[in-house]
């Protein structure tokens, strides 16, 4: 498995200086954090999930959660779970019969909404459970957060590699006058177990719900004002050198709309110098789409550090891969920055003699970067990100 299996190999060869390298859930849990990419949400009662996997339905997906939880209603939860586990037994029949091998699977979770659920979920699975990589854990919260995580320490082994991806979204997270604490035990909790949890999730809608905000997509999250500061925060406590984790982008809602009330956000310089007449009229298709929120919250995302995005949509696989490449001036300064790491230096003039690369400061920084061009790929110079949107991928009816 690698990104952008959607390009052809003679197009890969034309755009990457360095080309993304294959991963999967037996990779190490720092490659596999960088690696989750557009994390797609499914509800469990979607019905055929094993022959999507199969087929390959979602050109390019690399990450998948099958929802126990928020998607699936109340009165549906046994239907979800029994539905979701015979999905998983077809899976691994298919797998045991050599049409394909656990490296050729997306990383696949399960979100669940109780430990309750994920010990029955796991225990009707059998063997089948080898095909997940791990478990998402909703409102993730210090009272109950121990006994989940002790559950998936169990379950990790070296040939069964299984992880836990907590999401912040409680009442204690978003309000003021708990945040911080409830922030600080939380990562003083999963500190504990910290090769056991792949990264750090941020339930932007269940966080919007609680002020009966529900942003459109003109608005990014860091344009709600509630959004914006308890997100600083998670990245101010998860994010540090120290002790950090990768952080992912929150989930976006949208996947097609006409109407529009706010200024486009996507420039017309960078289509029109790059495709001419062509590139406007693929600028115009992106607005009408409403595409130009979501890529700018994902430079967002990617400006406060953040690496992935949860998606609802297999369209917008592409466009998180393709935001995530690193760019080839990027690439050079990380590179230059590691290299001069050896005490001899403090600062370095950039070869694009555009910028001073300190390395004390700047070392953290090219150390994710180097993460991120193996697994996203480093473009060639005179390449951009646009480059990568630009290419047609054929996208089923989810």
């Amino acid at each position: 498995m690698r990104f952008f299996t959607y390009f052809y190999q003679d197009e890969l060869e034309q755009f990457f200086y360095q080309q993304p390298q294959e991963f999967n859930k037996f990779s190490s849990r720092d490659i596999l954090a960088y690696g989750l990419g557009a994390t797609l949400y499914m509800p469990a009662t979607r019905p055929n999930i094993h022959q999507d996997i199969l087929s390959n339905k979602h050109e390019g997906l690399t990450s998948l959660v099958l929802d126990l939880e928020d998607a699936v209603g109340d009165n549906q939860v046994i239907a979800a779970e029994l539905l979701l586990i015979g999905e998983l037994l077809k899976l691994n029949g298919e797998l045991e019969k050599g049409f394909l091998t656990v490296k050729d699977l997306p990383l696949m979770f399960v979100r669940i909404r109780s430990l309750e659920q994920f010990k029955r979920v796991m225990e009707q699975l059998g063997d089948a459970s080898q095909l997940l990589t791990g478990v998402v854990l909703p409102k993730f919260n210090p009272e109950n957060g121990a006994e989940i995580l002790n559950e998936v320490r169990h379950i990790h082994l070296h040939h069964h590699p299984f992880y836990a991806m907590p999401i912040l979204e409680s009442v204690k997270v978003i309000q003021k006058e708990t945040r911080m604490e409830e922030l600080l035990k939380i990562k003083q909790l999963i500190d504990c177990y910290k090769e056991n949890v792949l990264n750090i999730r941020i339930g932007a809608t269940d966080f919007s719900g609680l002020y009966g905000i529900r942003r459109s997509a003109d608005t990014t999250v860091y344009e709600i004002a509630v959004l914006r500061d308890c997100i600083a925060d998670i990245i101010n406590v998860f994010g540090r050198q120290a002790s950090s984790y990768v952080i992912s982008g929150p989930v976006w809602e949208y996947f097609s709309a006409k109407d529009r009330i706010l200024k486009p956000q996507l420039r017309q310089t960078p289509f029109r110098d790059r495709y001419g007449t062509e590139g406007l009229r693929w600028r115009k298709k992106l607005l009408d789409e409403n595409i130009d929120g979501f890529i700018r919250e994902i430079l967002m995302d990617i400006a406060n550090g953040l690496t992935g995005k949860t998606i609802i949509h297999p369209s917008h696989i592409k466009i998180v891969q393709a935001l995530n490449v690193v760019s080839y001036e990027e690439y050079i300064d990380a590179q230059m920055i590691i290299q001069a790491a050896t005490g001899e230096f403090g600062v370095l003039k950039s070869e694009f003699a555009n910028k001073m690369n300190e390395i004390k400061p700047h070392l953290y920084w090219a150390e994710r970067t180097m993460i991120k061009a193996k697994l996203y790929g480093v473009l060639y110079e005179h390449f951009t990100n646009i480059d990568l949107i630009k290419k047609e991928v054929y996208v089923p009816y989810p």
